[in-house]
């Protein structure tokens, strides 16, 4: 028995039992619930997502939509999210606030609409270990208002001027400036045609005054 033992020891020492390091993830935000009704067309800046590193080993992360399965609301499709940063680096303990943009498509039915805000790691972790399962998520709730087309149209283009201002304004003013310097050339260019073709009608041209001169010398 104790030639077994020593047998189990000695193989233990010689062959040392792998360290596993833990991946861990976690969320600082717990639910996401937006008060006002939304409007097709519109883009929105939600509260932001922080995704914290709670495992004890530098990893990658990422930000994605999940359902809840049999849910009573709408699911809103991923698509409609933007998420800055979608892909990040975190150190052990460390945080990374991501930012959520919703674009609401113009064509959109109304209704309530939930959705889970996940932040997990990536497919593996700096030691080569892969996540299973490993994830953390926020609640997202909000409401959007019936419109038709017409409406939705209108609010996607008054959302896109305010959410890209200064620089639709400025470019707006550009081809504004375009527009009436166009304008003024062809209304120029018309000015000059007509006075051509005014002088050219010999109606206004003076009149050749030689046969005059030739009977004053007589």
């Amino acid at each position: 028995m104790n030639k077994v033992l020593v047998l189990i020891l000695f193989l233990l020492l010689l062959f040392p039992a792998p360290v596993l390091a833990r991946i861990g993830v976690g969320v600082a935000t717990g639910k996401i619930q937006v008060e006002e009704q939304l409007k097709p067309g519109m883009m929105y800046t939600l509260p932001s997502l922080t995704v914290l590193n709670t495992g004890d080993e530098p990893a990658d992360y990422e930000v994605a939509i999940t359902y809840q399965e049999g849910q009573k609301e709408n699911k809103p499709l991923e698509e409609w999210f933007t998420f800055s940063p979608k892909e990040f680096r975190l150190e052990p303990g460390k945080a990374q606030p991501v930012e959520i943009r919703l674009n609401v498509p113009i064509k959109t039915v109304p209704g309530d609409y939930f959705a889970y805000l996940e932040g997990h790691p990536a497919q593996t972790s700096e030691s080569g270990s892969t996540r299973i399962g490993v994830a953390a998520a926020s609640k997202l709730y909000f409401t959007i208002a019936p419109a038709n087309f017409i409406q939705g149209v209108y609010y996607r283009v008054v959302s896109f001027w305010s959410t890209y201002a200064p620089w639709t304004s400025i470019v707006g003013g550009v081809v504004a400036v375009g527009l009436v310097g166009r304008f003024l050339c062809k209304f120029v260019n018309i000015e000059i045609n007509v006075g051509k073709k005014h002088w050219g009608s010999g109606k206004d041209e003076p009149k050749s005054s030689v046969k005059d001169e030739e009977d004053d010398n007589e």
